[in-house]
């Protein structure tokens, strides 16, 4: 007894048609009616709308292989080479990536399906135009394929990138954003910063040549000139650097008295810049300045010196002081010289000394009329008292 077999595919859907379990054909849309032993037919259904619809299941496509000539008209079918990329695009609006060496179906519907093939084989570079819009890709599905899909180098302004590809060195990167097809390769991006930098020494514990201890901080300004040379030629331009500058301090302490380094600091820098600035340009590195920040005495040392301080200051002092009252006698000296042989200068010096004293009291009493004062004693009271 023949059984009614009806199936309804709707628009939005494809249907396969299996007899026996063996694959029939491809049912578009509409009412399909079949005749036939009770479950001999059976239909698998398939959304072929929206962006996770589109895309045909493998076992779809392993039996599209079998039957290309019943499914030519639903699905349009890509395959990309080992040095291929595939961009599939769903009416001509960027859906998903594919990867090298895949291939797969889309569902034949209302809307235009494409898959355009990029060669990576001599640049894996993506086009700026592309990079930018994968970036920004808002759809969850593209979103996801472009972040497996690339490696991506944001490189700032005053710093030099390196592109190594498969472990050696493939190019200079210039300030941006690099983004690459990380496929087929293993692609790393490193970078140097050569705008000019600050390295503190800090902490410094040292004797001096008269076996004083000193703890000493250096601060020390410096660029990197030739990115390319400090990459190959040194694991961390850092820490070399330190190391450099602070075994050229402990050298031009050790070989230094105390009073020496306390005298000439400058000359302490500079010694240090000397000495490192060469070893350092060999490698690509301009050491620009080098400076003492501090010089820390132990705290004995800090007294004894504050002691001598003030032993010299006092000394200086007293050398002023002394010099001042030699130059005082030899000015009175002068003078006196002078009014020994000239009456009218010394009557005249003598007038300028009465005159500072009585312009100290309140009353002067004065007898014998200006020839007493002139010639004479002359008496002086101060309140009705002689004085």
């Amino acid at each position: 007894m023949l059984f009614k077999t009806k199936v309804i595919v709707p628009e939005t859907h494809r249907g396969l048609l299996f007899k026996d379990e063996q694959f029939a054909q491809v049912l578009p849309a509409g009412v399909h009616t079949f005749y036939g032993w009770k479950n001999q037919y059976r239909v698998q259904q398939f959304a072929v709308t929206g962006s996770a619809q589109t895309f045909v299941p493998d076992d779809v496509v392993s039996l599209a292989d079998l039957h290309a000539d019943k499914f030519a008209a639903h699905i349009h079918r890509w395959e990309t080479g080992e040095q291929e990329v595939g961009l599939l695009y769903q009416d001509n609006v960027l859906k998903d990536i594919k990867p090298p060496a895949q291939r797969g179906a889309c569902w034949q519907g209302q809307r235009s399906i494409e898959v355009r093939k990029i060669d990576i084989s001599t640049d894996f570079k993506l086009p700026k135009a592309l990079a930018s819009q994968l970036l920004a890709a808002k759809d969850a599905i593209l979103r996801a394929a472009a972040l497996n899909a690339m490696a991506i180098a944001i490189i700032p302004e005053g710093h030099s990138g390196f592109l190594e590809v498969d472990g050696e060195q493939h190019a200079i990167l210039t300030a941006g954003t690099h983004v690459w097809w990380k496929f087929n390769h293993t692609i790393e991006a490193t970078q140097l910063d050569c705008r000019l930098q600050n390295m503190e020494v800090n902490g410094q514990e040292i004797l001096t040549k008269d076996r004083v201890g000193l703890r000493v901080n250096l601060s020390a300004m410096w660029q990197i000139v030739d990115p390319q040379q400090v990459k190959t030629t040194l694991a961390d331009h850092k820490d070399y650097l330190y190391r450099e500058l602070q075994l050229a301090l402990r050298a031009v302490v050790s070989t230094q008295t105390l009073d020496e380094l306390l005298a000439d600091k400058n000359l302490l820098n500079q010694t240090i810049q000397n000495s490192v600035a060469e070893k350092a340009a060999a490698y690509g590195i301009d050491l620009k300045t080098v400076g003492a920040r501090d010089i820390v005495l132990p705290g004995d040392m800090k007294a004894i010196l504050a002691q001598v301080v003030e032993a010299e200051k006092k000394a200086e002092a007293n050398q002023i002081r002394r010099r001042e009252e030699t130059q005082e006698t030899r000015s009175m000296h002068n003078t006196a010289k002078v009014m020994e042989g000239n009456p009218v200068l010394l009557r005249l010096k003598e007038l300028e000394i009465l005159e500072k004293i009585t312009g100290r009291i309140s009353t002067l009493n004065v007898y014998g009329g200006l020839d007493g004062v002139m010639n004479d004693l002359v008496k002086l009271t101060d309140k009705g008292k002689a004085a």
